[in-house]
């Protein structure tokens, strides 16, 4: 099967490690698939995991536009979809002075008065497109309504205009924390991709490839402590990305070993809770001087 996005699972691994992401087998061949297949990519796992970058990922390897809903408690359609510039709007009614509210409807619910949205901005794209639909546990359960009509049929209804349908689908990706379980009717139109934390070789290929100046050596301890950090009973445990933020502060001090005194002068960079900090020195018998 011929994918506009990838041609096989092999190229999206290579291709995606060409723009600084390290795939395992089953995210390239999920990643494959949801290009193949043009269906959406539900990835769910632990924040900071590298979810949200994945769909970053796709949309430099392929060259396509990424577009990105943030998703939040009370999002609504006009957020989500499209608005009306009623500023515009009622600019445009008072320069029409005594014409035909019939005329004057007709003009003012135009493209020139709409404001479009992600989902309908990646639904009108003719070039190549990513639509990211970033963290969706965190909406409310009556924008999944919303985003069942573009995830089933890839077209968006306007009352005033009519039906919107894709000339070209996006690769669609949407994230997930599992902070509450989506709907059965959502994930029914996904591939779904489960990323947990990487084991400790493929974190430090990870930390490598992103800061090439540490010593290898070195990164092997990082990643050795941040194993230690996530198994203690965390607020908040150190993301991927924190990890690689940890070697390129260490390579910008000169420390050359992640001794006990380095590590309790830079923990600020991985734990951002005063909690998790004391629960870390304490557990891992950390001295602060």
């Amino acid at each position: 099967m011929t994918s506009p996005w990838f041609e096989s699972p092999a190229d999206a691994e290579k291709r995606l490690g060409a723009v600084g992401y390290l795939a395992d087998t089953a995210t390239a061949t999920t990643a494959y698939l949801a290009g193949a297949l043009e269906k959406p990519l539900l990835v769910e796992g632990p924040a900071g995991v590298g979810k949200t970058e994945l769909a970053k990922a796709v949309a430099r390897a392929t060259g396509a536009e990424l577009v990105r809903l943030q998703c939040y408690e009370g999002l609504d359609e006009a957020r989500a979809l499209y608005e009306w510039n009623y500023k515009k709007q009622l600019l445009r009614i008072q320069a029409a002075g005594d014409q035909a509210w019939d005329e004057t409807h007709d003009d003012i619910f135009t493209d020139e008065f709409l404001l479009t949205r992600p989902l309908l901005t990646a639904i009108r794209r003719e070039e190549p497109t990513v639509l990211l639909v970033d963290e969706v546990d965190k909406t409310d359960v009556e924008v999944e309504g919303l985003l069942l009509e573009v995830l089933s049929d890839f077209q968006v209804t306007i009352p005033e205009l009519g039906t919107v349908e894709a000339v070209r689908r996006p690769l669609v990706v949407l994230t997930s924390n599992a902070t509450r379980e989506l709907s059965e009717a959502i994930k029914r139109r996904c591939l779904f991709l489960h990323i947990d934390y990487p084991d400790s070789e493929r974190e430090r290929e990870i930390v490598l490839s992103q800061v090439p100046e540490v010593e290898e050596e070195l990164a092997g301890q990082l990643v050795e402590v941040v194993s230690r950090l996530r198994a203690l009973d965390l607020r908040k445990a150190p993301s991927i990305a924190e990890s690689v933020d940890w070697a390129r502060t260490l390579v910008a001090l000169g420390t050359g070993t992640l001794d006990e005194a380095a590590i309790a002068q830079t923990l600020g960079v991985v734990l951002k809770h005063h909690s998790d900090h004391e629960r870390a020195l304490k557990e891992l018998k950390l001295r602060t001087r």
